[in-house]
């Protein structure tokens, strides 16, 4: 990576208004003030579809598209909606926070309209598409035969379909045909403004760094299309084991995520290709990714199916380098970010190090122990890319003023010589941006100084995440020129420009 920065705000963070960030005219009004600023990575979260919950990493599908990230104006504009059909729907009356049992319950109704109209025409793309991506037809049908069974989890349905009997597959695809065809449109319309808007964000020279979470959820298209994969009981497909995180500092408990484990020896076998498959679909939709959980590459913490803790899980290794060289010559080099946080280990160290992936580095983690902590900027290397913080932590302001320790904070202070006069927000993006990692980034809510109640998530809990957006008029002039001005200072500009 050449020496620059980016910024991290997610596309539902976008202002806008119909109750969510959309693939329409905000995004592309954030995109040139990203190149204002004079930054190279927007990044983003996953972009997948989500289910309970509202996280963007418990997604139904690893190769889907979000439809609550559809803009309705596009729709418009290709004559698929007319204005009455959503200008007055309820979306939402906060426009600095979504409301996703709305999102669900009135824009998936207006999508169906435009589904409606889209089906009185002739779309040659749209047989293209369909006949392009072979990840949509399972989806499509699981989607479809999900509203079949009141949307229950896929191991509740009848034993024939789920179980994938041949004739069951042919009877509801016969039977779901039409519904099927409205969870493609649904996909195609994602990908078509998607495309439009990736390619404006990088003929402006701005590269998106995408985010993969490591496992998939139960409840998806993915576990139901290829059960193999993972390690499922035979009869009833449920998990044997759950992915999570030991107990530890954080939770007495551990962190008991859900997400069934992947069945490493089949994949193996297999040469890792519906990992390939996985790697070069997100590589369609984004530049860089970001691949989540880095560590259970080398060994994951796998808990029985059933417990209610994280407690009683053991750690068993995992694929390590080899599915690496496996990707590496299906696809050759990609540009992947290890998100390598947590204990390392000697031997997760080892890997990244192996894979030549930059690993991530938090300056709010690097306050709570002596000089030798790795996440101050002296101790950082170039080969990672340092935040501010990630979705996963408070605000700058949020963590001075309710998340960090006043130790944490003085040290802080002394060591970044903050003063409120600057701004103690300005004052980590300046300890971020004059380190020596090639890549510095930070969050929006850091740059326009939001306290706690801008945090995006707070892990190991349910409710009240991924809701945060951003006021209309926040992204001004004046603040893209002082970005610029930090950026220029400190040899991050790309290309000098």
């Amino acid at each position: 990576m050449d020496r620059c920065s980016g910024i991290i705000m997610h596309i539902v963070s976008l202002p806008g208004d119909y109750g969510i960030g959309t693939l329409g005219e905000e995004a592309y009004k954030y995109v040139d003030f990203l190149k204002k600023a004079g930054q190279r990575y927007w990044q983003i979260l996953p972009i997948g579809p989500t289910s309970f919950g509202d996280s963007p990493y418990q997604s139904p599908s690893a190769f889907a598209g979000n439809p609550y990230l559809i803009d309705l104006d596009l729709l418009k504009y290709n004559n698929l909606l007319n204005e009455k059909d959503y200008k007055n729907v309820k979306l939402g009356k906060d426009c600095e926070s979504i409301d996703y049992a709305l999102i669900f319950k009135n824009k998936m109704k207006i999508l169906r309209t435009a589904y409606e109209n889209f089906k009185n025409n002739t779309d040659s793309e749209f047989e293209i598409f369909c006949n392009k991506e072979g990840w949509l037809e399972d989806y499509a049908l699981y989607m479809a035969v999900k509203g079949e069974f009141n949307l229950n989890k896929w191991q509740t349905w009848n034993e024939d379909i789920r179980i994938r009997e041949k004739n069951a597959l042919e009877k509801y695809k016969y039977e779901l045909k039409d519904e099927i065809g409205y969870w493609k449109f649904i996909q195609y319309e994602f990908f078509k403004q998607w495309g439009e808007l990736k390619k404006y964000i990088n003929e402006n020279d701005i590269k998106v760094i995408g985010d993969m979470p490591i496992y998939v959820a139960e409840d998806s298209a993915d576990v139901w299309a290829n059960p193999r994969a993972f390690l499922l009981d035979k009869n009833t497909l449920k998990p044997l084991k759950l992915a999570g995180c030991p107990p530890d500092n954080f939770s007495k408990t551990g962190q008991l995520w859900g997400n069934p484990i992947y069945d490493w020896k089949y994949m193996k076998n297999t040469n890792y290709q519906w990992w390939i498959e996985r790697i070069k679909q997100s590589f369609k939709i984004y530049d860089v990714l970001r691949i989540d959980h880095f560590k259970g590459f080398e060994s994951y913490w796998s808990i029985p199916y059933g417990d209610d803790t994280a407690e009683n899980g053991e750690w068993i290794k995992g694929p390590g380098i080899d599915i690496f060289n496996a990707i590496k010559e299906a696809l050759g080099d990609v540009d992947i970010i290890a998100e390598d946080l947590g204990t390392l280990t000697e031997e997760t160290i080892k890997l990244r190090n192996d894979t030549g992936y930059p690993g991530m580095k938090i300056l709010t983690f690097a306050f709570d122990s002596g000089n030798d902590n790795p996440f101050l900027p002296h101790n950082c290397d170039r080969n990672f890319i340092i935040y501010t913080g990630t979705h996963d932590n408070d605000t700058v302001r949020g963590w001075v003023e309710t998340t960090a320790s006043k130790e944490q904070v003085d040290k802080a202070r002394e060591y970044l010589n903050l003063t409120e006069e600057e701004g103690y927000n300005w004052g980590l993006i300046r300890g971020a941006w004059s380190s020596v990692a090639d890549t510095a980034i930070a969050q929006m809510q850091d740059f326009l100084n939001l306290g706690n109640e801008a945090r995006m998530n707070l892990p190991s809990t349910l409710g009240g995440n991924w809701k945060w957006r951003m006021k209309k008029d926040a992204c001004t002039d004046e603040l893209a020129q002082k970005i610029r001005n930090m950026t220029e200072i400190y040899g991050r500009l790309f290309n000098g420009k």
